[in-house]
């Protein structure tokens, strides 16, 4: 999912942040869904749901989970899957509440305000990209001569969106119990206080990386799996000021008032897919999903601390 989000409620206004216009985008795309499937009279699909602004790769990538689904709840009257894109977070609520999408799949924070807003029922943790949980690193360049948080005061920091788990909830509300000062900033160009850490929104993990080896902003802020991906040469110029606390990686949730019996069904054969060969390549296909399993501490723990950190982020004046 690759869009502008809130990081308050999902209310009116909430939701017309999360919808705001993407830098990177002009316009709004339009909500896009496979092609009309023909069922039988007492068939019907299941339904996978997605929020982006490229609904072709999505809808190839999530193709094959909902097909291998939909291949083993014959027995609830589904015959084929389907996947169904919104091009903003406030249709996905509608098409949650209204049952036109079964599933959705997204990373906690953004995962627990739909959920909030729609009544979804967060149910099982997402290995995306092989992990099962992730936190966040923060960084600097080396030449910038910051080697502690405390170094951050009168600088800004690249962070990635407004509604992302990684790219500034995490790394935003771990500068503030640090006892630092978080002031947005519509550009890298603007003026910081000496008392605060302006930061600026990149949109894009490369952005953030590249703004930091230019000088743009003196840090950044990325997820540990991108950030282990910057090559030797890289990360020689770098100097790793924190690291944040872990959060799952991503958050299954189903429809309000989604059958009981056809949820735990879909709770087994997600569970178990990665032990067959064909459940293997659909989760490999669906951005390289390692497994789906139960949170190890529950949900409402996981659920729980994200909400308190969304009390601290809410009070971040954003740009």
């Amino acid at each position: 999912m690759r869009k502008r989000a809130a990081t308050i409620l999902l209310t009116a206004v909430g939701l017309a942040l999360l919808s705001g216009c993407n830098p990177a985008t002009t316009g709004t795309p339009e909500s896009t869904t496979m092609e009309p499937i023909s069922l039988p009279a007492e068939g019907r699909a299941i339904v996978l749901g997605d929020i982006s602004d490229d609904p072709g790769e999505v809808i190839e990538g999530a193709q094959p989970l909902a097909d291998y689904l939909a291949t083993r709840l014959n027995d609830f009257g589904i015959t084929q899957g389907q996947v169904k894109v919104a091009s903003t977070p406030e249709e996905m609520v509608q098409w949650l509440e209204s049952g036109e999408v079964d599933l959705h799949f997204d990373s906690v924070y953004p995962a627990m305000l739909i959920s909030d807003e729609s009544g979804a029922q967060p149910f099982l943790r997402r290995w995306r990209r092989g992990v099962g949980e992730y936190y966040t690193v923060i960084f600097a360049r080396e030449e910038s001569g910051i080697t502690s948080l405390d170094g951050l005061r009168g600088h800004l920091i690249a962070l990635d969106n407004p509604y992302s788990t990684s790219g500034f909830v995490l790394p935003a509300v771990y500068l503030v119990e640090h006892g630092l000062l978080m002031v947005g900033k519509e550009s890298y160009n603007e003026l910081v206080g000496d008392d605060e850490v302006g930061f600026v929104f990149s949109y894009d993990d490369e952005n953030t990386l590249q703004w930091v080896l230019s000088g743009l902003v003196s840090a950044g802020a990325t997820d540990n799996v991108h950030f282990e991906e910057f090559t030797p040469e890289v990360r020689d110029q770098l100097v790793v000021l924190a690291e944040t606390e872990a959060v799952p990686r991503q958050v299954a949730i189903a429809r309000p008032g989604i059958d009981e019996a056809l949820l735990e069904a879909i709770t087994q054969i997600l569970i178990n897919a990665h032990s067959t060969e064909e459940g293997r390549a659909a989760l490999q296909a669906f951005d390289e999903t390692a497994r789906f399993d139960q949170f190890p501490e529950g949900i409402d723990a996981a659920l729980s601390r994200m909400r308190e950190l969304k009390e601290i982020v809410q009070d971040i004046p954003l740009p």
